[in-house]
This record gives structure tokens, C-alpha cells and sequence, in this order.
């Protein structure tokens, strides 16, 4: 499932496809990056009350599964092509090439709020004070940024699949220090609540965050704008069917339902503990939690560590955002090469993060990116499914030898338009447009493709489906046939073994400390010494995964 297979426009070959393994972790390590640092610590910003967050979090992730699995995979699976080649067949090179203008846009201003992320605790190391503002406040942030900015670029140009190994590394850590960190904050978040001296019930948890952390201010955000969040968020992957270059591989359209473990551990259980973590870090430092950054709550809750959090959290996230933007840009024309529209978008990334904005609005900004991106997944819905059962030919543009199908980029240009013109006039909240939005984009493609010649036979047509339903036939009959692959035998070094059990003591070591941080009240210890078993575990974590690595591949 490499990235470098981005804009392959042929289906995946049977011989390709893969178990649920990859997908579940893949879900499993994607989703606790360093947008869960500001997403949580925002909602405690929205004047939320505690049952809405809990509630509203489940139900609109729950969505999002649905619409990975229902939508998504099936997609996917019968396709068996990328987002990007089943869009240029649906709607032309032509249209392609706008959506890679905006998918590229969108993922630079994505990926400069994650360097921005990484560079707000950075700052901490040099006294720097939070950076809330729409504009950096002091130089030296600037200059934080550009180191940062330079880094994940060279590492974005150079050392992809390098990273992406190590992001696998990190995935667990990363996991348990949101555990840890809010563990070390609930005892600071029952000590300002009335009535409760220690959570022995569920009851007194919802107590505490009724009153000290998720506090309901009467504003016009409820249940259903925290639902509505959870479920735009990634968009642009389910929705918008950005995963089917990740699902095409997939043998069962079911492993789409395996981002339950992305949805609900990182944007369900790590949203809930950055907002402790954040509410506890504002009780501590006394102030607001509007007016501290990422790298203060994660400075607060877990020293050392949490500043190693921040920054990975945040360069994990970017760096591969950085590339699929190079990506997208580079489709535009294959001649200017990756690495160089790589450099490129890194910089214009780089410069764009020197402004906190990009992470103090995110919540807006990737409800702006569904709106822009629903659309389209719109029209792939409309037809991949519903043409042929309303009588229209699928693909009736690309028999019709358009380059750029007019009447998907009249419904994507209209939608987007109407979408921003009811939000701005305030019509409908930016969180509650997307179904809507979908509805309209698809009976307006109905409507102008049907009058720009989708209603026609093409002789064409009737060969391209038969071609097609003879590919899923064989592709059907080698799943049924083919014998299970013999997993080769990997023998493992002695001291990658020892390594790796280490690395889990490290781990254990960690979760520890953060339970008895919580049964003492101790946060000083925990700030102080966790960066001790956090260090082990990278250092051991790592030379075992790369021990493994070299023995899988000996000619890598």
C-alpha cells in the first residue's frame, strides 16, 4: 500500500490484495496525531457540557465508521482504483487537476497547523511564551517554526517510508501519553470540583467534568454540533473517498470498519483526555484554556515527555501530509518531479505555520475542508451507484471524449458556493451543511449530467462493463482458490528480542507512573521522571523494529 502508487490509474491486481492486519493498524496508529492536542482543548473552549461531549463524540464517530464501511470500502473494492483515478474516469484529467489545486491547498494549511503544533512546544525549551494570536508574538517562535518547518520538510523529501516505520514506533507511546497525561490532571480537576474528594463512580467522573472541566456555558453549541464535528472530521477520507487508495487493497470491503479503532481511540478516547489534560493545565498555571498552547498542557501534564509528544504528534502528522500534498501538486504536471514540488510546498507549509492561527482555528478550518471536499464524493456516489438504477450510463462523459466532465465541475464549483454563501449568512451551522450540501450536489448532478448526455448509449458503455464485470469474476475466483501464502520464517537476534520486551516493560513502567501519579497526587515526579521510561522505550523500541525490518527485507 505504498503512497508512491498514488495516481496509478490501473485496478489493483488480486495477486495485491491484503488481510485486515494492515488496515487495523493502519486505523489503529493514524488517528493520535497532534490534531487530538488542540481538538480536545478546544471543546473544553466551546462551553460543552460534559453527557454532550461523551455522547455527541460517540454517536458522531460512530457515523464515521458507517460511512467508512458502508460507503468507503464498498467503493473501494469494487473499484479497485484510487480516489484520483476514479475521479479522472468519472470526470476527466481536467477536473483532476483543480481538485488536486485544492486537496494540495488544503493539506499545506493541515499540515502548517501541525508544524505549528510541534513548534508550540519546541518554544517551551527557550522560555517562549503561548502563542494564541493570530499572528506570532515573538520572534523567536518564528525562528522556532523555521527550524521545525525545515526538518519535517527534509524528512517529508527524504526519508518517507523511514518515518512512517518510526510513526509505527511511536503509535503505542503516543496512545498511552494521553492515558497518562490525563490520569495526571484528574486529580488537579477533583480538587476544584465541590462534593467530590475522589472518582469512585462513574457518577463522580461526571460530576467533575460537569463542573470542572467540560463546564456548560447555555451557547448555542450542543450534542449535535459535537456529533456533526466528529463526523466531518475526516471527512475528506470516508465522504469525500480519500481511503479508497487504502481500500482498494483491502480482500473484504468489511476491513473499512476497522477505522473504529482510529475513530474511537484517537478521536474519541484522546479528545476526552487532551481536554482533561488541558483542563488541568489551565487549573495549575491559573488561567483559561484559550490562552495556553498544545506545548504548555502537555508540559503541564507530563514534562519533558509531553513536549516529545507535541512535536512528534505533530511531525507525524505533517511530514506525510506534506508529501500527499507534494503529490497532489505533482500530478498537475509528472515533469517538475516529487522532491522538487515537495521542497516547494514544504516551504510555502513552513511559512504558512508561522502564524498560530492555523491551529486556534482548526476546528473551522476542517469544516471548511468538507465543504469543499463533499461534493465530490457526491458525485462518485451518484455515479457509482444510482446511474444505473435511474437509467444513466456511468462514465458517459469519458465516452464522450471530454477531457473535463462540466457537469461534475459545475456541481462541485455551485455546491461549494451555496455551501460557504449558507454559512456565512448563517442559515445553517458550518458542522450541520454537509448532508445537505451532499443532497443538492447530487440531484444537481443528476440533473446536468442527465442533460449533457449521461441519458445516451454509448457502444462503448456496454464493453467497459462487461470488461469490468469479467475483472471482479476472476478477481472473485482467485480469492476462492488461492491458497492461504506461507508467511516466511523470520528468526529474530537475540538482542532484537530482548529489545523488544524491554521496550513493553518501558511502557508498563509508563502506564504505572501514571496511575500512581493519579493515587498520590504527585505531578511533580511524574513531569520530572517519566522522560526516563520514555527514552528506554524509543531507544529499544526502535532497534528492534529496525532489527525486524532488516531481517524482512536482507536486500533493503
Amino acid at each position: 500500500m505504498s503512497t508512491a502508487q498514488e495516481f496509478e490509474t490501473q485496478a489493483v491486481s488480486p495477486q495485491m490484495l491484503q488481510g485486515p492486519k494492515p488496515f487495523a493498524a493502519s486505523y489503529a496508529g493514524e488517528h493520535v496525531a497532534g490534531t487530538e492536542f488542540v481538538i480536545g482543548a478546544l471543546f473544553v473552549s466551546w462551553g460543552v457540557g460534559a453527557g454532550d461531549i461523551l455522547l455527541g463524540l460517540l454517536f458522531g464517530n460512530l457515523l464515521a465508521v458507517l460511512t467508512w464501511g458502508l460507503i468507503t470500502a464498498p467503493i473501494a473494492t469494487d473499484t479497485r482504483l484510487t480516489l484520483y483515478a476514479y475521479l479522472e474516469k468519472i470526470a476527466g484529467p481536467g477536473t483532476i487537476k483543480l481538485y488536486s489545486v485544492v486537496n494540495g491547498a488544503l493539506f499545506c494549511v493541515l499540515a502548517g497547523a501541525m508544524i505549528t503544533v510541534s513548534a508550540s512546544a519546541v518554544r517551551v525549551l527557550f522560555g517562549i511564551e503561548d502563542q494564541i494570536g493570530y499572528f506570532p508574538s515573538d520572534y523567536r517562535f518564528v525562528l522556532v517554526v523555521l527550524g521545525v518547518g525545515a526538518v519535517v520538510v527534509y524528512m517529508a523529501v527524504k526519508g518517507f517510508k523511514k518515518l512512517a516505520a518510526f510513526a509505527e514506533v511511536c503509535a503505542p507511546w503516543m496512545i498511552l501519553m494521553f492515558v497518562v497525561g490525563a490520569l495526571v490532571m484528574l486529580p488537579t480537576t477533583v480538587a476544584v470540583t465541590s462534593g467530590v474528594d475522589s472518582i469512585g463512580s462513574f457518577g463522580d467522573f461526571l460530576k467533575v467534568a460537569s463542573e470542572s472541566i467540560w463546564k456548560d456555558t447555555d451557547g448555542e453549541i450542543g450534542i449535535w454540533h459535537v456529533a456533526a464535528f466528529a463526523w466531518v472530521a475526516n471527512l475528506a477520507m470516508h465522504g469525500s473517498l480519500g481511503d479508497m487508495t487504502l481500500l482498494r487493497f483491502a480482500k473484504n470491503p468489511n476491513y473499512g470498519y476497522f477505522s473504529a479503532l482510529g475513530m474511537f481511540i484517537g478521536h474519541y478516547m484522546a479528545w476526552i483526555c487532551a481536554g482533561i489534560m488541558g483542563a488541568g493545565a489551565a487549573i495549575l498555571l491559573g488561567t483559561t484554556i484559550t490562552a495556553i498552547d498544545p506545548g504548555s498542557v502537555a508540559f503541564t501534564a507530563l514534562g519533558a515527555s509531553g513536549i516529545l509528544a507535541v512535536i512528534i504528534a505533530g511531525w507525524t502528522t505533517s511530514n506525510p501530509t506534506i508529501y500527499r500534498a507534494g503529490l497532489a501538486f505533482s500530478s498537475l504536471n509528472h515533469t517538475w518531479g516529487r522532491t522538487r514540488v515537495t521542497t516547494v510546498v514544504g516551504i510555502i507549509t513552513t511559512i504558512i505555520a508561522c502564524s498560530p492561527f492555523v491551529f486556534s482555528g482548526l476546528l473551522g478550518f476542517v469544516g471548511y475542508m468538507g465543504l469543499l471536499l463533499a461534493p465530490v464524493g457526491a458525485i462518485i456516489v451518484t455515479e457509482h451507484w444510482i446511474f444505473s438504477k435511474i437509467g444513466l450510463t456511468r462514465y458517459w462523459s469519458s465516452y464522450k471524449g471530454n477531457t473535463t466532465n462540466l457537469a461534475a465541475v459545475i456541481t462541485w464549483i455551485v455546491s461549494m458556493v451555496v455551501g460557504v454563501a449558507v454559512e456565512q449568512t448563517g442559515l445553517l451551522h458550518l458542522f450541520f451543511i454537509l448532508i445537505p450540501l451532499w443532497i443538492f450536489s447530487t440531484v444537481l448532478y443528476i440533473v446536468l449530467a442527465s442533460a449533457m448526455g449521461a441519458k445516451e448509449a454509448y457502444p462503448e458503455a456496454e464493453a467497459a462493463e462487461a470488461a469490468e464485470s469479467k475483472r471482479q469474476a476472476a478477481e472473485r475466483e482467485y480469492l476462492q482458490t488461492a491458497a492461504p501464502a506461507q508467511a516466511r520464517k523470520i528468526t529474530t537476534p537475540m538482542t532484537a528480542t530482548i529489545a523488544k520486551y524491554v521496550s513493553w516493560g518501558a511502557l508498563l513502567y509508563c502506564a504505572y507512573m501514571g496511575v500512581s501519579a493519579y493515587m498520590t497526587q504527585d505531578v511533580q515526579t511524574i513531569t520530572t521522571w517519566l522522560i526516563v521510561p520514555t527514552l528506554v522505550y524509543f531507544i529499544t523500541a526502535t532497534y528492534a523494529h529496525i532489527a525486524s525490518l532488516d531481517k524482512a527485507n536482507p536486500e533493503a
